[in-house]
């Protein structure tokens, strides 16, 4: 598969062929396992308090009374004296089975399947037809996936990224992440995270490029190729997000080629 390589300007400079991982078939299953496999690593343990609801002071008053034999708040004169208590199953009483901070949260899956849902999200980049039915306006754009010569990861400025991303033809797709701004209901407004914005492009470049430091365009992500994850590629287990790939970041993809090409014998063979 080949693909044209673009200079900052939106220039078409060079074709390059792509590596074989863009070849792995496109599973949207397999991609979904992975997502799910990858973001329990985040998932914030609960736990109880473990006298939760048994800090009273209660007891059974037995048989004879016309009343069950739960335990009850002791005392009299006041509004919870009577009351059952103590017990779970009732109001005010201790959960019967509540969650604990021990367990283990993370979800398991085989190497190989995780491997496959990258490689299979990682091909999806270069499909036009996955990236519009997310929500991209790519309508200017011919063929995916985007790849920008060497100079782009030497940007130091916010709008001088603004600017190449215009001249690539991602200006519509700008515009509707700033458009697109939604409030948030629940404590998450009282905690600093009051509204989310739509996402537009992922950039993807070599490690420790000055690119990676920028991080104030709304929408734009910047992430090397080194380490990124399916996380990336699929927010919200939605493929395929608009991805732009540097050309050295692209070369080390190549890394990828045979474990691809590994990995598309199995699935054919099953």
């Amino acid at each position: 598969m080949i693909t044209k390589v673009f200079d900052i300007s939106g220039k078409e400079i060079d074709n390059i062929e792509l590596p074989a991982v863009f070849e792995t078939p496109y599973m949207p299953e397999v991609i979904h396992r992975v997502f799910v496999h990858t973001s329990s690593g985040q998932f914030q343990r609960q736990g109880r308090y473990p006298d939760a609801g048994e800090v009273v002071s209660a007891e059974s008053r037995n048989t004879g009374q016309g009343i069950a034999r739960i335990a009850r708040a002791r005392g009299e004169g006041f509004q919870r004296a009577g009351q059952a208590a103590g017990v779970g199953g009732i109001r005010h009483g201790r959960v019967a089975h509540p969650p604990m901070s021990w367990k283990k949260i993370e979800k398991k899956i085989n190497k190989k399947e995780k491997l496959l849902g990258f490689c299979s999200a990682i091909g999806a980049t270069s499909r036009k037809d996955l990236v519009e039915e997310r929500g991209h306006k790519i309508s200017t754009i011919e063929s995916l996936p985007i790849v920008v010569s060497n100079e782009i990861e030497d940007i130091t400025k916010t709008s001088r990224l603004k600017e190449i991303l215009i001249s690539l033809g991602l200006g519509e797709d700008l515009k509707r992440s700033e458009k697109i701004v939604r409030v948030r209901s629940g404590k998450s407004r009282m905690r600093g995270r009051k509204r989310t914005t739509a996402l537009s492009c992922i950039i993807v470049v070599t490690k420790g490029s000055p690119i990676c430091k920028l991080t104030s365009l709304q929408g734009v992500d910047i992430k090397p190729v080194d380490d990124m994850n399916i996380l990336d590629l699929v927010p919200g287990s939605k493929p395929i997000r608009l991805t732009i790939y540097s050309k050295g970041a692209l070369e080390k993809l190549s890394a990828l080629e045979c474990t691809s090409i590994r990995i598309q014998k199995l699935v054919i063979r099953d």
